[in-house]
């Protein structure tokens, strides 16, 4: 790796000028001939099994659509700033969503 002179970042190359830059505007005078490798360790591959993560908090509510009674949660201002936010619903098994103001 190289780093910049100026700002200590590192460098990278350009290929339309075939020489190596930063990004704070600097640019080495003199082309290099500049081999960018990757070396990856081990042969394991990613496998995605669960592509939905829910990140949002549970609670105890009815959903009207197929009566569940946990669903997700969040809030959100939907009015002018001095009215209460608005509650959002999501129903853990049934995917349905609703409101509450």
């Amino acid at each position: 790796m190289i780093f910049c002179p100026k700002c200590g970042a590192m460098l990278v190359p350009d290929p339309e000028t075939k020489r190596i830059k930063c990004s704070c505007g600097y640019k080495e005078t003199k082309t290099k001939n500049i081999v960018v490798r990757e070396k990856i360790n081990g042969k394991e591959k990613l496998e995605i099994i669960d592509k939905s993560v829910e990140v949002l908090p549970k609670t105890k509510m009815e959903c009207p659509k197929c009566g569940n009674d946990m669903a997700y949660y969040w809030l959100a201002q939907t009015r002018s700033s001095d009215e209460p936010e608005t509650q959002f619903f999501r129903c853990v098994k049934c995917d349905h969503q609703w409101r509450v103001y």
